[in-house]
C-alpha cells in the first residue's frame, strides 16, 4: 500500500485523480484583457462541493457571493459548497494558482474542456450533471 506520493513541481499538472477525495491542480492565466467580464470560470455554484484557490504568483480575484476578494501571491480563498462564485485575473500580468477541488469538480472541468458545443444550454446541463449550477451574471 502506498502511504504517500511525492509529485514533481506541478507546473500545469494535477495531483490526484477522479477517484480521490480531493485534487490539486496548478493552473495559470496569461493576463491581458481581464476582469469579471472575462472570467476564468463563470458565476456558478457547487451544491455539494467546496473549492479553494492558493495564489502562487500574480493576483487572482474571486467573487464569493456578492463580495470580490482580491488574492495576491501567498494568499488563499475558500468557496464553501452552496456559495456562488467566479474568478478571474484582475491584472494584465500572468497569475499562477493552485486549485484545490473535489473529484466531482475536477470531472466537471474535464468535461467542459471536452465539450464540442459550449453553448449556455449545454453548459447548464453539464453543471447540473455534477450537482452544480451555472448562474447568470
Amino acid at each position: 500500500m502506498i502511504d504517500h506520493i511525492i509529485a514533481a513541481p506541478l507546473a500545469g499538472n494535477v495531483i490526484g485523480s477522479l477517484g480521490n477525495d480531493f485534487i490539486v491542480a496548478e493552473w495559470s492565466d496569461p493576463g491581458g484583457q481581464t476582469g469579471p467580464q472575462r472570467p476564468i470560470a463563470p458565476l456558478h455554484v457547487h451544491h455539494g462541493d467546496d473549492e479553494a484557490w492558493y495564489v502562487l504568483e500574480g493576483t487572482l480575484c474571486v467573487r464569493i457571493a456578492d463580495q470580490d476578494v482580491l488574492a495576491p501571491a501567498g494568499s488563499a480563498v475558500f468557496a464553501p459548497r452552496g456559495t456562488c462564485h467566479s474568478y478571474w485575473n484582475p491584472d494584465p500580468a500572468p497569475v499562477r494558482y493552485l486549485l484545490v477541488m473535489t473529484s466531482n469538480i475536477y470531472g466537471l472541468i474535464q468535461e467542459i474542456h471536452q465539450l464540442q458545443e459550449k453553448s449556455r444550454p449545454a453548459l447548464r446541463d453539464l453543471f447540473k450533471k455534477h450537482d452544480s449550477e451555472l448562474l447568470d451574471g
